[in-house]
């Protein structure tokens, strides 16, 4: 039996003018979102203010995560012309904050690392001032492939955990927590200028004792930022909803991350990665413009 919403889930839409503006812009380039693949709850707010995640690499992924809506199956030709492509739907829509992701791609030796740097390069000569946030795989936590990412500078590293240790057997199955904490302890390691960021979900049974433990495993491998927000179940196929946690929960993690030492910590119902990384971008380029001045 499918659980009911609680009040607390409910979106008030917007108009849809500037959606279908976007959508057009994605389109013309023949580009993907993961707002659109994975099924963001966000997705028609933050388009209507002109913001997007792109996904590179195709719209196929290697993986079968349960939590995840994007198709699985075999990975798509590499379009060379797709960074490019970003940078120049990012300079149309004038964004100062770019989040690229992308699916696995275990079927490529270097996992897509080189599209990752390339549409880093090709974003900051579009434009300098743009932060460039990147949420990449786990690329098997090789050193090689995430130094090709990390030597194109973007501002900020992006690698979810996603949930806790106990569940990533059935959450992520092709995916390991340890192989995820290294990943960002990596970033870290090659460039201790680079801001890493990771996120979870609630919702999937959880305890409060092991998002605790994973907020001090993310920090002890000097992660900068957290998002927390609530499991949705994209279809029926997918995990089912555990529990719908309270907002008051979220406020509670908020605090637990901040006296943990976070630089930022997002977490409500709505929060997903990349929702209001302008927020966080904002401290980013605080700090960069006074280490600049210092």
């Amino acid at each position: 039996m499918t659980q009911r919403l609680p009040e607390w889930l409910t979106i008030r839409l917007p108009r849809p003018d500037t959606i279908r503006e976007v959508e057009g812009m994605m389109r013309a380039k023949s580009l993907h979102t993961v707002c659109e693949s994975a099924r963001c709850p966000n997705l028609p707010e933050c388009w209507s203010k002109k913001t997007a995640t792109f996904m590179i690499l195709g719209d196929t992924c290697t993986r079968s995560c349960g939590f995840c809506a994007i198709k699985v199956g075999r990975g798509l030709e590499v379009d060379q012309n797709e960074p490019e492509n970003v940078a120049q739907v990012a300079s149309d829509l004038g964004l100062q904050h770019v989040v690229v992701t992308s699916v696995a791609r275990d079927d490529l030796a270097d996992e897509g690392a080189t599209q990752f740097a390339d549409t880093i390069r090709s974003l900051h000569a579009a434009n300098r001032a743009t932060i460039v946030e990147v949420l990449t795989p786990d690329f098997k936590a090789k050193k090689w492939c995430i130094k090709l990412v990390t030597d194109a500078h973007p501002e900020i590293y992006n690698h979810n955990i996603e949930t806790i240790e106990r569940l990533h057997t059935v959450v992520r199955p092709q995916a390991k927590y340890d192989r995820s904490l290294e990943v960002l302890r990596l970033v870290k390691e090659l460039d201790p200028t680079i801001y890493t960021k990771s996120g979870i979900m609630l919702g999937l049974g959880e305890t409060k004792d092991e998002v605790v433990r994973t907020l001090k495993d993310l920090r002890k491998v000097g992660v900068d930022a957290v998002t927390i927000g609530q499991y949705l179940r994209p279809t029926m196929r997918h995990l089912p909803v555990s529990d719908y946690v309270h907002p008051d929960t979220f406020k509670e993690y908020e605090s637990i991350g901040d006296e943990l030492g976070f630089a930022f910590v997002a977490s409500a119902p709505f929060v997903r990665s990349s929702y209001n990384a302008i927020e966080f971008s904002k401290k980013v380029m605080a700090e960069r413009l006074s280490r600049a001045s210092g």
